[in-house]
């Protein structure tokens, strides 16, 4: 199966895009997906298992809290987060924070945009596997 490269500004579209979450890319064994979290917004608390998340900020500021150990992200912070490792990461600043992530393997349905946290519980709750 070949399938055709993706090639973007990615950190354009990660401080462009208003979305809790939008999937760019999805291939076989990766996906790119964009995050967008409000003042004092938070993804919650999670462990994929089996499955590896690098997260790339590209504008706001915030935390990172991996395996209750808290970290400052901003622009250009690079946090890999190795599957079965538990993790969330909190908007601590006054504006949005940005970020693009990419998971392997896929974690989301190709084509998934949920333009609010509210939405993606949602999503979570009627699809967990």
């Amino acid at each position: 199966m070949s399938q055709k490269a993706y090639t973007e500004d990615v950190l354009r579209l990660a401080q462009e895009n208003e979305n809790f979450r939008q999937v760019l890319f999805t291939t076989e064994r990766s996906q790119l997906v964009l995050m967008s979290l409000k003042p004092g917004e938070e993804i919650g608390e999670e462990v994929h298992e089996g499955i590896d998340q690098v997260l790339a900020f590209a504008g706001g500021e915030g935390e990172a809290v991996i395996e209750g150990n808290r970290s400052p992200v901003r622009a250009g912070t690079v946090v890999v987060v190795p599957g079965g490792t538990r993790h969330n990461f909190v908007n601590t600043g006054s504006v949005p924070l940005k970020l693009f992530t990419v998971y392997t393997p896929p974690e989301h349905p190709d084509g998934t945009t949920h333009r609010t946290k509210e939405e993606a519980d949602e999503y979570e709750r009627e699809h967990h596997h």
